[in-house]
C-alpha cells in the first residue's frame, strides 16, 4: 500500500517490467474457483493446475517465475487471476474466506489487512511454518502473520523499506546540496529537521513548487517508522492517545500550514500530473513508488531523481501469500507459495520488478547489490533499501490500520492544505475513524 492505507487506493504500477520498482502489489483473486479449490482440470495433459489471487502487479508471471518452477515441477500447471486494487480485492476475500468458497489455492494478503485476517480469518488457512523456512525472512515480516498460538498463515513476500526520492535539479535550484549521503544528512535523525529541511527549500523553490507531493506521503512516512501507532500489543486502539500518532499529525499539518506540501490526495489523477510536471521536489519512498515515478513521469524526467535515506526508517508495503485449507491441492500450493518466497526468486523479482525482498539473505544477491533504476540514474537503489530494512522497528499491526491511516490522511492532513486548522482536520479525522470502527 499509502495514505488510504499501505496500499490501498495505490494505482496499480503498469510500467514495463523490466523497470525496477513497479509496485509491490500483488494479491488477491476474484470469483474465481467457485468450488473452494483447484483441481486438475484445464491443467492440460492430466497436471495439477494451482491458481494463484493476486492484486496489482506481483510480477510473478512476468519475472518467469511460474515458468521456472512449472519447468521444475513438469505435472504442475501454474494460473493466476489479478484484481487491479487491493481495495476492490480485499472486501471479496474476505466473503470468499467467511463462507469458505470461492478461493484460489493461493491466495495474497496485503499487510495492512494480515492483522485482521489472523485475528478473524486463520482457522481458514494453513500453517505455512513447515513450508517456509522462518530464518530466509526478516523477524517482524514473519510474525506478522503468526497467531498467538504459533501457527503462521502466510509467508512474506516483499516489504518496503522507506526512502526518500528528491529532484537533483530542484534542489540545487534551491541551493540545497544533491548528493545522496549530504541530502541524507541535512534530515538524518529528525523528521522535524526534515521539515526544516522543507523550509529552506520553499524559500528558494523554483516557482510553482512545493517541497513535498501530499500530506498523506508525509504522516504515512512518519508513522511508518513507529514501533506502536495505532494499536498497543494487547489489541487496544490507541491512536487518539498516542503522542506518536499526534505529533505525526501535527508536524504534517505544520508543515502544510507553512506552504511546503502540495495540497493532492496520493495516488489520483490530480497527484500524477504533479509528478509529470515537476510540481515538487521530495516524496516518501519506499522501492515501489520508483515503479509509479517512471510510469508518470515525462521522460526528461529520467535520471534527475535521486534517492537517500529517510530520517527514520520504516515500512510502507508488502504483502504475503496464504493457502486456503478448503483447496484441492493444498500441499503442492503450499510448496509453491514458499518457492515464490524463497530468498533466491525475491532477488530475481526485485531485479524484474523492483519488488524489495522480505529476506535478508537475498540482499547480498547480485540482482539487489546492481539493481539501478532509470528514474535514479546510478544509485545504488538495493543497498539504499537494504541499509533501511535492517533498521526497520518491529511493528505492532491492528486489523483496522488501513481505516485509521486513511482517516488520518483523506479525512484529517489533507484538509490543512484546503484551509482547514490542523485543530478542525484532527477533528474530523477522529470523527470519520471512529465512525468507521464502529460500524
Amino acid at each position: 500500500m499509502r495514505a488510504r492505507t499501505r496500499t490501498a487506493r495505490r494505482a496499480v504500477v503498469l510500467a514495463a517490467v523490466a523497470s525496477l520498482g513497479a509496485g509491490l502489489l500483488a494479491g488477491c483473486a476474484d470469483d474465481g474457483n467457485d468450488d473452494g479449490g483447484s483441481s486438475s482440470e484445464g491443467g492440460g495433459g492430466g497436471k495439477t493446475k494451482i491458481t494463484l489471487g493476486l492484486f496489482g502487479t506481483a510480477g510473478f508471471e512476468e519475472s518467469g517465475l511460474y515458468k521456472e518452477y512449472e519447468k521444475l515441477h513438469p505435472d504442475i500447471d501454474i494460473q493466476q487471476t489479478v484484481v487491479e486494487r487491493n481495495e476492490n480485492y480485499y472486501p471479496a476475500l474476505i466473503n470468499h474466506l467467511t463462507t469458505n468458497s470461492g478461493l484460489q489455492d493461493i491466495q495474497m494478503v496485503e499487510v495492512g489487512n494480515i492483522a485482521e485476517i489472523v485475528e478473524t480469518q486463520s482457522d481458514k488457512l494453513l500453517d505455512l511454518s513447515k513450508y517456509g523456512k522462518k530464518s530466509d525472512y526478516l523477524e517482524w515480516k514473519w510474525q506478522q502473520a503468526t497467531t498467538k498460538d504459533g501457527q503462521t498463515i502466510g509467508v512474506g513476500t516483499d516489504i518496503g523499506p522507506m526512502a526518500i526520492c528528491y529532484r537533483t535539479d530542484l534542489f540545487k535550484a534551491a541551493g540545497l546540496p544533491t548528493d545522496r549521503e549530504e541530502v541524507g544528512k541535512l534530515w538524518a535523525g529528525s523528521w522535524d529537521k526534515f521539515v526544516d529541511v522543507g523550509k529552506q527549500y520553499q524559500d528558494k523553490a523554483p516557482k510553482g513548487t512545493t517541497f513535498l507531493d501530499s500530506p498523506g506521503g508525509l504522516i504515512q512516512a512518519i508513522l511508518s517508522g513507529e514501533k506502536d501507532r495505532f494499536y498497543d500489543s494487547s489489541g487496544k486502539v490507541i491512536y487518539k492517545t498516542n503522542p506518536a500518532v499526534k505529533d505525526a499529525f501535527d508536524l504534517t499539518a505544520q508543515a502544510a500550514e507553512d506552504g511546503l506540501i502540495g495540497n493532492q490526495t496520493q495516488f489520483q489523477p490530480a497527484w500524477d500530473t504533479t509528478i509529470a510536471n515537476s510540481k515538487f521536489a521530495a516524496m516518501s519512498c519506499p522501492p515501489w513508488m520508483l515503479g509509479y515515478i517512471k510510469g508518470k513521469s515525462k521522460p526528461e524526467s529520467a535520471g534527475k531523481w535521486d534517492i537517500a535515506q529517510a530520517p527514520k526508517s520504516g515500512n510502507w508495503g508488502g504483502s504475503f501469500l496464504t493457502v486456503p485449507k478448503s483447496g484441492k491441492n493444498t500441499e503442492e500450493a503450499a510448496k509453491l507459495a514458499a518457492w515464490l518466497t524463497a530468498p533466491e526468486q525475491q532477488a530475481k523479482l526485485f531485479g524484474v520488478q523492483g519488488s524489495f525482498p522480505s529476506t535478508p539473505a537475498a540482499y547480498e544477491s547480485t540482482e539487489v547489490t546492481s539493481a539501478k533504476n532509470d528514474m535514479t540514474g546510478d544509485a545504488p537503489i538495493g543497498t539504499i533499501f537494504a541499509q533501511a530494512a535492517e533498521n526497520i522497528p518491529v511493528q505492532t499491526i491492528g486489523p483496522k490500520d488501513q481505516i485509521i491511516q486513511q482517516g488520518l490522511t483523506d479525512n484529517g492532513v489533507i484538509l490543512v492544505t484546503q484551509g482547514k486548522s490542523p485543530e478542525e482536520a484532527w477533528k474530523n479525522a477522529v470523527k470519520t475513524i471512529d465512525n468507521n470502527l464502529d460500524q
